[in-house]
């Protein structure tokens, strides 16, 4: 007899059980709090499931657009995810950078903060 719970344990209900009391006081099972290196892993696992969202949006906007500067790239995205979630901006100029290195995007020659689509 003890507080913990295990895989064996059966509860059952008495259908007997009275008494003069209008409310009877049941303890609930509290779930386990996650340890603080435990939260930290599942944040960095939503950071990196969150990278391809972030990256398809840009690529999505700047497709249909074909130029567009960085701060209307920074809006539009953060629009589209709004549903899902808050993108981050400086992930977002990472995201960005990234699509640019592997030939998604390129800078304008001219101006440095308009961003083309490569088809």
């Amino acid at each position: 007899m003890s507080k913990d719970i295990g895989e064996e344990d059966l509860f059952s209900v008495n259908d007997k059980f009275t008494s003069k009391f209008y409310k009877v006081k049941i303890g609930t099972v509290v779930a386990q709090k996650e340890t603080e290196p435990e939260k930290q892993e599942t944040r960095q696992r939503v950071e990196e499931d969150r990278k391809p969202q972030i990256e398809a949006a840009i690529v999505r906007i700047l497709k249909s657009r074909k130029i567009l500067d960085h701060n209307n790239i920074i809006a539009e995205v953060t629009k589209q995810l709004q549903p899902r979630f808050l993108a981050n901006p400086t992930e977002i100029k990472k995201r960005t950078e990234l699509l640019i290195e592997r030939d998604f995007l390129e800078r304008d020659n001219t101006d440095r903060k308009l961003y083309r689509y490569l088809a």
